[in-house]
């Protein structure tokens, strides 16, 4: 028998769950930005503000991860997702029917507020349900959702617009994001054995978990992943279009034709559709090998090959095809992403999971504000609209790209000194009334720190 067997049945179907919930959440974050000039153009937003309605949802998701580490481990998990899921649904048709700049703004935030904890009640469930050894192609699974937004989510969420209007395509994700809520209401069980006598969720001590070593090694891992990518992510297409004068894959174009097919695609889209296929393949391997291998090795593999990238496309640029560039570029992110991700389930007690996520969203969200604004300090813009500076934002990437998995070293280690000292069950299976497993037993009292 393998020694890491495949996700049982029950799991697999939260899973699934989980993963459909992120897809949504992260197809509502996506979609805001290449449907801006329309937006803009019909309610007569200027085009720099584009930036701060996006903004305006990331602030919103890390406010609501401060506020939500206070009080989500102190309900049953199946009711906060639903209700965050709710307030996400209405936040996204919201952004349909807004008529001017702050009524749009004014959605976004509503939908932030609820998607942040969304995001952190979703990983508690899965480190709930999946034991440890089967996480990481867990998370894999979920993780995938990003790749699945980017080759189905956002081309077809355009294609909505081209057909309708803008607004169509919040309608359309807000509608999709019901059908999803209510699968996973009717078809989870119940999960509060968070909840059992003697365990208390962290409420205000999650202030002195970020002082503790593990959370925050978890922290400054997080912090370390987000601005080694979002320091170039933003200014990624602007640099093929201006700096590299991308002007789109021609093959397939002659494809098309050669099928009898008049359609020219454009410029950016079979970049975005190939690199996340190619990372959704990536992403279930890199799931197995983290099981296989931890993820301290597994991400140490992904910061050699993002410092590899930086190098060759920012650095001291190499004149290989874009295809092939931006399709290792994916691949890296993915094969960073997995391990640290799968690491962040291991590291809070049963009793402070969600907390602990909802935590960890604020710093992401934070961090992504941060790291993305870092452009506007470092890079100029020259009169053929071509960046000045990418090398300084390649040399940034590499500094934290190396940070990533060093943290994530040292987190791994005072993990398994932890549990070697105080085992703890940090699988908590769903009720066996439910038709989904086990219940698992449950300590009578928290332990004093999860280090």
């Amino acid at each position: 028998m393998s020694k890491h067997p495949e996700l049982p049945a029950s799991e697999r179907l939260v899973v699934l769950l989980i993963a459909a919930v992120h897809f949504i959440n992260i197809l509502d974050f996506m979609i805001v930005m290449p449907l801006g000039p329309d937006f803009a153009l019909e309610l007569g937003i200027a085009t720099h503000h584009i930036g701060l309605i996006a903004g305006s949802y990331t602030a919103a998701a890390a406010v609501s991860g401060v506020a939500g580490s206070f009080f989500l481990d102190r309900f049953d998990r199946r009711k906060a997702l639903a209700v965050s899921m709710f307030g996400l649904v209405v936040g996204t048709a919201l952004a349909g029917l807004s008529w001017n700049l702050p009524t749009l703004i004014g959605a976004r935030v509503v939908a932030g507020l609820f998607g942040g904890p969304a995001t952190a009640i979703s990983l508690a469930i899965v480190a709930d349900v999946v034991p440890r050894e089967r996480r990481g192609r867990a998370m894999g699974t979920v993780m995938s959702a990003f790749s699945l937004a980017s080759i189905a989510g956002v081309p077809i969420s355009l294609e909505i617009a081209h057909a309708a209007d803008w607004r169509a395509p919040f309608y359309s994700v807000a509608a999709l994001g019901a059908l999803i809520s209510a699968g996973a209401i009717f078809l989870l069980p119940p999960l509060r054995l968070h909840l059992k006598e003697g365990i208390t969720p962290p409420g205000w001590g999650m202030f002195k978990m970020l002082t503790r070593p593990l959370p925050l090694l978890s922290a400054l891992a997080l912090m370390a992943m987000v601005t080694s990518a979002f320091a170039v992510i933003p200014n990624i297409p602007s640099y093929l279009v201006f700096n590299l004068h991308y002007e789109g894959e021609g093959w397939i174009a002659d494809l098309l034709a050669w099928l009898g097919i008049d359609y020219r695609p454009s410029v950016l889209g079979p970049l975005y559709l190939i690199g996340g296929t190619v990372s959704l393949l990536v992403i279930q391997l890199v799931g197995r090998m983290t099981d296989r291998f931890g993820s301290a090795a597994v991400s140490w593999v992904g910061g050699a090959l993002t410092c590899t990238i930086m190098y060759i496309w920012f650095i001291n640029y190499q004149p290989l095809p874009a295809m092939l560039l931006f399709v290792f570029f994916m691949g890296a992110m993915t094969v960073r992403g997995v391990p640290a991700r799968t690491l962040d389930t291991k590291v809070p007690m049963a009793h402070e999971r969600a907390a602990f996520m909802s935590m960890q969203s604020a710093v992401q969200h934070t961090t992504l504000a941060i790291a993305a604004s870092l452009s506007s300090f470092i890079l100029s813009e020259n009169r053929d609209k071509s960046l000045e500076g990418m090398p300084t934002l390649g040399i940034i990437a590499v500094v934290f790209a190396i940070l990533l998995p060093t943290f994530i070293t040292l987190a791994e280690l005072g993990v398994r000194r932890r549990d070697a000292k105080q085992p703890d069950s940090h699988a908590i299976k769903p009720p066996a009334a439910a038709g989904m497993g086990t219940t698992a037993p449950v300590p009578a009292r928290a332990p004093a720190s999860p280090e």
